[in-house]
């Protein structure tokens, strides 16, 4: 050693030093790498997303050889420090302790610190192209990992960790789903972030939420004059019509107005009667994604929702669950309400028809959604009798007035900024 300048002594500690700083980087950046966005690579072909998905499947094998070499390398610059230590200033212990110093704080700058910094940062750029010099590595130094590991996995026995199976990932939970979406709204469009967020609540909302309430269903009787059949038809708002008998709870099909539209002029109880489907029931409380799934199967667009006892609810149709997910594209029906009214100090003259689940996505309000679907259920709920037009009150922060009072329904009531804001 006497005979090597310290020329070379520094350029040798300079190289452990910029080794060091390859195995912390490289450690970070496999770590740190998106698990998602690797095997995507690796189905396109990259080799290096291949190698480096090899190398996760193994963690346990990639970390020995990472720290092994770190190890052989911090402790040889160590070795280089003592000697260059004692060629400029001597073998006393106040010389000693400098060099051991000064090694510390370059590999922490430079070894540690620094390069992990820049591998949390960049995983994707950095992990890639290391893989191709780890996995040799892995390879050649395969049987003193395997020697250590033995160690390991006996000392992890012993304490009785368990650790997961070569090749497992965790799996994600749906919240866990909704907060990936949600951090990586930089790469994925609004609208389509959106529709994937819809989709997540599609198990937590039922058809209760969405369906049109019985008193707002356009139906006809059957057993009335086919002029007012007639009139009826050739007025009607929607596609598909509810046909009863007397009662709205004695459903006897699903009338395809188009079909009835090519004969009006000979419509009756007998004709309509030809031309109606066998009418599609669904129990209250059906999630929407389970929902949309029987739609599928049974080739159906409208379903009549009913409780337990038989009686009609409500009616909901594909188009509502569409829209769930994709947002509102279609205009209202003129029977259907819901309509609101903003003024100028921020609050809205809202129909008490209005669906809870609309008036907080439309006005940006958080009403709360565990009890009535309404808003006149929410206020009937909260007096737990019927109010008078005039009557103030405040649900979830929000101050509300009921503007007017039909028999035992709430028709409308005004709705101001929530208090504090």
């Amino acid at each position: 050693m006497e005979d090597i300048s310290l020329t070379t002594l520094f350029l040798c500690l300079a190289v452990f030093i910029v080794l060091s700083a390859f195995f912390s980087i490289s450690e970070t950046s496999m770590m740190a790498i998106n698990r998602y966005r690797l095997k995507h690579l690796a189905q396109t072909g990259h080799r290096g997303a291949k190698l480096t998905t090899q190398l996760l499947q193994q963690v346990d094998r990639l970390l020995s050889v990472v720290l092994l070499g770190s190890s052989l390398v911090n402790a040889a610059a160590a070795s280089l420090v003592t000697i260059i230590t004692i060629k400029l200033l001597g073998s006393s212990e106040w010389a000693i302790t400098l060099g051991a110093l000064a090694l510390t704080f370059l590999l922490l700058v430079f070894s540690e610190i620094t390069p992990k910094i820049i591998g949390a940062s960049y995983p994707d750029k950095i992990a890639l192209p290391a893989s191709f010099a780890l996995s040799p590595l892995l390879a050649i130094a395969k049987p003193v990992i395997w020697f250590v590991n033995l160690f390991v996995r006996s000392l992890l026995w012993i304490l009785r960790i368990k650790t997961l199976a070569p090749g497992a990932t965790h799996q994600l939970s749906m919240e866990e789903l909704r907060v990936l979406v949600l951090e990586e709204s930089h790469f994925i469009p609004k609208g389509h972030q959106s529709i994937l967020l819809n989709l997540f609540d599609l198990e937590a909302i039922t058809v209760d939420d969405v369906m049109i309430p019985r008193n707002q269903i356009e139906a006809i009787d059957i057993a009335s004059s086919p002029e007012t059949m007639r009139e009826q038809l050739s007025t009607a708002y929607h596609a598909r019509l509810l046909i009863f008998r007397e009662s709205l709870d004695n459903v006897v099909g699903i009338l395809d107005v188009r079909k009835a539209l090519a004969n009006l002029e000979e419509i009756n109880a007998e004709s309509l009667s030809r031309i109606l489907r066998e009418p599609y029931f669904v129990p209250e409380g059906t999630p929407l994604f389970s929902q949309l799934q029987h739609f599928k199967e049974n080739r159906r667009r409208i379903g009549i929702v009913v409780d337990e006892y038989g009686e009609l609810k409500g009616l909901v149709a594909l188009e509502d669950i569409i829209e769930e997910i994709l947002g509102e594209f279609n205009a209202h029906s003129p029977m259907q309400t819901g309509m609101y009214q903003k003024f100028e100090d921020g609050s809205f003259l809202v129909e008490g028809s209005s669906l809870l689940r609309e008036l907080n996505r439309k006005l940006g309000l958080s009403l709360p959604l565990d009890g009535p679907k309404t808003l006149n259920g929410l206020i009937l709920e909260y007096f737990e009798d019927i109010p008078e037009s005039g009557t103030s009150l405040k649900i979830a922060d929000y101050p509300m007035e009921i503007v007017q009072t039909q028999g035992r329904f709430v028709k409308m009531a005004r709705i101001f900024p929530k208090l504090g804001k």
